[in-house]
């Protein structure tokens, strides 16, 4: 199963690449970008639950997607950008096997403790 996951969000890791390309930026701005969006992990300065919000809401695909999809009704290519680039970082996390995070700390996730080689069957 995990091998399936990997492959999966490879595809939408390609597909944000597919994205970016049709966007009026140079090249290099993705891989300068792709990880902005681990400063959410400051979060965890404060304690375990504020830092799984932040990470979570910044990691949720469902809000990179908002921001594409906003971009295009509102034909504003830095918010497509900026979906773009939540939408790939998500996918990328998700291949190395980060998930969206429980309260009980970072090494928590949907698909299972960080560091281990098993996945939850939920």
């Amino acid at each position: 199963m995990k091998t399936t996951l990997a492959l999966e969000e490879a595809g939408m890791f390609l597909f944000s690449i597919f994205i970016f390309s049709s966007l009026p930026f140079a090249w290099w701005w993705f891989p300068v970008l792709l990880l902005l969006p681990d400063i959410s992990f400051a979060g965890y300065l404060v304690n375990n639950k504020v830092g799984a919000i932040t990470y979570n809401t910044v990691h949720h695909k469902a809000v990179a997607l908002v921001f594409i999809v906003l971009g295009y009704y509102l034909r504003n290519d830095v918010w497509i950008l900026v979906g773009t680039i939540l939408f790939g970082h998500s996918s990328l996390d998700r291949i190395l096997g980060y998930g969206l995070k429980y309260f009980t700390g970072f090494k928590y996730t949907h698909l299972g403790e960080i560091g281990r080689k098993t996945y939850h069957n939920s």
